[in-house]
């Protein structure tokens, strides 16, 4: 339990450290220059911690409850904007192949459960969205797993520098079907 604290509070620090630039610098939200990541690089320095922590986890996170969820969680991430192209389709799906941690599973896995729940989202957005959450919902049972859901979806959503509204509000919700504080996120 303690590695979570730590990770809260390094969070919570990263957070403090992008307001304090944002207000320094007279930034005002919602004025994201192109290329530029949330808060500064703030955020990449979050998902970047994250993904560390998630990586000294490997060993821990062998479920099917935790794949399944992850898949789920990196579907929603993919559609939080309401849509999928085939090349952020294509993009996730390497990240997801690339991403240590969930190297624990066959790479054919991974690809049909995250394919099933995009499938699902563009075909029927709140249906799909529902069916995510639930099986989201089912990792809640192991808390070590619930966090890592979320962290791994962090990861997906920040690979780019910048996590955007949209993907910030799918994580929220991932965070309550796991019944995990979104702050524990800087959320």
């Amino acid at each position: 339990m303690a590695m979570w604290d730590r990770i809260k509070e390094q969070a919570k620090g990263l957070q403090q450290q992008s307001q304090g630039a944002g207000q320094a610098s007279g930034g005002t939200a919602g004025g994201r220059q192109p290329g530029a990541g949330a808060g500064g690089g703030s955020k990449e320095k979050l998902v970047g911690l994250l993904k560390s922590q998630l990586g000294s986890l490997k060993t821990e996170l062998k479920s099917g409850a935790y794949r399944d969820a992850s898949m789920a969680m990196c579907a929603l991430v993919a559609a939080a904007d309401g849509s999928v192209d085939p090349a952020e389709r294509q993009h996730v799906e390497s990240l997801i192949l690339q991403n240590d941690v969930l190297q624990n599973f066959p790479p054919e896995q991974l690809r049909q459960r995250f394919n099933k729940h995009v499938d699902q989202l563009m075909f029927n957005f709140p249906q799909g969205r529902a069916d995510a959450l639930q099986e989201i919902a089912k990792a809640a049972k192991k808390p070590v797993e619930a966090k890592a859901v979320v962290q791994t979806g962090f990861v997906i959503a920040g690979a780019d520098g910048y996590i955007a509204p949209a993907e910030a509000q799918v994580l929220r919700e991932a965070c309550t079907a796991l019944g995990v504080s979104p702050q524990d996120f800087g959320l």
